[in-house]
């Protein structure tokens, strides 16, 4: 697709600080005109789209959609896991002035409802018959006009009714002119920086999800300056697999867009390990909790003599040489050559070989996790920020780098630690507020300054560090202020625990509730000769409960005496977002899990006062 150059006159178009809009970003991804900047999968085979081909849906779809009467403010969802299809909405959308929503394919008919209501959606984008059917489902309580299906559909049968509102994508995308048009082009270049992009809704944690409301130049401003240092540019691969609904991967597949970074879309998180070996990505960005699970599977492959041996030798020669590792450069001793060819060259592989940066975001990531990897060979550059500062606040970058902090500040925000120990952020990427919550926004933002609601500290060299969530810190009834989530990103360091959550709020000491990695948990049963018939009678066997009461002694040792946990509630469940307990982002939801298992906690401490725990 041809496009004036216009835009550009004066300014680099390889330069990150000259975009304002998201909508430049567009322009400027099919002014490269790469022959792939995206990759998807289909029937075994990974297929390319060019900037050209990109472009072309992108401009199709926002005709159809400027066609159906979309303007400058309309609400536009998108409903959809990881897929060409959904930038191109998302893009397609932002051209007209629209504001997209995107939802997690998770939630529920009701939170689907919510969201939709709440933001009042006029068009929804979403992926598979499956979503299609949940939206009808809750059609008569939204503002719903149009549905366009990614996936091919026939509306014939049940969904014959629903003919008339229902289109397929390609339908938009396989006909028409190849061009946006002079009136939707400029439209598309006169949007501004304080424009309206997108109402992103929060997780929820703590409550009723809120839209947080990020202008163009909140996101734009972001992306300018969060991988500064990173050398991003064409021919590198980064795999799209964290939902893109979530701020983070909305962000970074934006950022690796304007980069010409190819974008290889994997839709279904129990299709990444196959993924990550077919496309051999030179991007690597994931959540702390993937981390973990490749930290524990490689832990599970070393098992047993021989193999054990070598992987602590590995790992004490790779301790040796962390500050090598943490500084960028590749250790030369023979031990360090040797530990790399025999352990630390297959957990890389496992990761497709090839990823030569590695980020972190999305939640903490542990400094224990953090140390592992170093130790292997393995530098990750963690990140913070939160869906209201679009996102990032502070990253490590190649340059500055200090393991067990989130990096420094981004050069043109503002951060400084409130007298109660909270982050507060001032800056262009500060959101607008909270959609139709003008109390809430009110709280949130002071004299300009985001309230992150996270207790944190920045040190000498300007590195800041995150305790904890504000509203996470457990105050027991003896008045001691407790920071869960370091306690339980060392018990996640065990393979055979699962998710830990850290108990004691208002009462008299902490405890944790484990939910088991049960696939390894049966294995040690079985190699242990520990019958069982179900998950409950497994927990509840008394060799088990000593093999975790052990687990949470060995991080005892390493905690003040008031953190110390002197119970421990072992758990029948996965804890997953499916089943409401962790957020799409695996967070956990402490307030579902105070509710849902009231009954067991209030026994576990009713039978410590019985046994006059002190």
């Amino acid at each position: 697709m041809r496009q004036s150059k216009a835009w550009l006159r004066g300014r680099d178009p390889k330069d990150a600080m000259s975009i304002t809009t998201l909508n430049d970003i567009f322009f400027a991804a099919v002014e490269r005109n790469l022959d792939r900047i995206m990759l998807y999968r289909d029937a075994g085979k990974w297929l390319p789209i060019s900037s050209r081909e990109f472009g072309i849906g992108v401009a199709r779809t926002a005709r159809t959609l400027h066609s159906w009467g979309i303007r400058a403010g309309d609400r536009i969802a998108i409903l959809s896991e990881n897929r060409p299809e959904w930038p191109t909405a998302d893009i397609a959308s932002l051209l007209l002035g629209a504001v997209t929503v995107p939802l997690y394919t998770t939630l529920t008919p009701e939170q689907t409802a919510f969201v939709l209501n709440d933001s009042g959606c006029r068009t929804i984008f979403l992926s598979s018959d499956q979503q299609l059917h949940k939206v009808l489902s809750i059609l008569p309580q939204t503002q719903i006009e149009k549905i366009v299906v990614m996936d091919p559909v026939e509306f014939n049968g049940d969904l014959a009714p629903f003919a008339g509102k229902c289109v397929t994508m390609n339908n938009l995308t396989l006909q028409g002119p190849e061009n946006l048009g002079a009136e939707i082009e400029t439209k598309a270049r006169s949007i501004g920086p304080d424009d309206l992009a997108t109402i992103v809704y929060t997780s929820g944690t703590t409550g009723t999800s809120k839209g947080a409301m990020l202008t163009h130049g909140n996101v734009a401003s972001n992306i300018q300056c969060s991988l500064l240092g990173f050398n991003m540019r064409p021919g590198l691969i980064s795999i799209s697999f964290l939902p893109l609904c979530h701020i983070t991967a909305r962000h970074v597949d934006f950022s690796m867009l304007y980069h010409g970074v190819t974008l290889a879309y994997c839709p279904f998180l129990d299709r990444l390990p196959a993924s990550l070996l077919e496309v051999q990505p030179s991007v690597f960005v994931a959540v702390p909790r993937v981390y973990e699970k490749i930290y524990a599977q490689a832990k599970q492959k070393a098992k047993g003599l021989p193999k054990s041996a070598i992987f602590d030798w590995a790992l004490s020669v790779g301790k040796n040489h962390k500050p090598e590792i943490l500084a960028g450069k590749t250790p030369t001793s023979r031990s360090w050559k040797l530990a790399n060819k025999l352990v630390f060259s297959k957990i890389r592989q496992g990761m497709g070989g090839k990823v030569e940066t590695f980020i972190s975001g999305g939640a903490p990531l542990g400094r224990e996790l953090a140390e592992w990897y170093a130790a292997a060979g393995i530098r990750i550059h963690e990140g913070y920020g939160l869906t209201e500062t679009s996102p990032v606040i502070a990253v490590n970058t190649p340059i500055n780098h200090r393991i067990g902090t989130v990096g420094k500040t981004l050069p043109n925000l503002e951060v400084r630690i409130a007298e109660d120990g909270e982050i507060l952020v001032k800056g262009p990427s500060v959101f607008k507020g909270y959609w139709n919550r003008p109390e809430e926004t009110k709280a949130a933002l002071v004299d300009g300054w985001f309230k992150t609601g996270d207790i944190g500290n920045i040190d000498a060299d300007g590195y800041l560090s995150v305790t904890d969530r504000k509203k996470d810190l457990i105050k027991t009834s003896g008045g001691k202020f407790v920071a869960p989530q370091p306690i339980e990103n060392s018990l996640k360091l065990s393979p055979l625990v699962g998710i830990a959550a850290i108990l004691g709020d208002r009462r008299k000491f902490p405890a944790v509730m484990i939910s088991p990695n049960f696939s390894l948990l049966e294995e040690w049963a079985r190699e242990n000769s520990v019958p069982f018939a179900s998950r409950a009678e497994l927990i509840a066997n008394p060799k088990v409960q000593a093999l975790y009461e052990g687990i949470v002694e060995g991080i005892n040792g390493n905690l003040a005496r008031f953190e110390k946990l002197k119970r421990v509630l072992l758990v029948a469940d996965e804890f997953t977002p499916d089943n409401g307990v962790l957020t799409p982002t695996m967070k956990l939801k402490r307030r579902v899990i105070e509710e849902r298992y009231k009954k067991q906690i209030d026994e576990l401490y009713a039978q410590a006062e019985a046994t006059a725990v002190p």
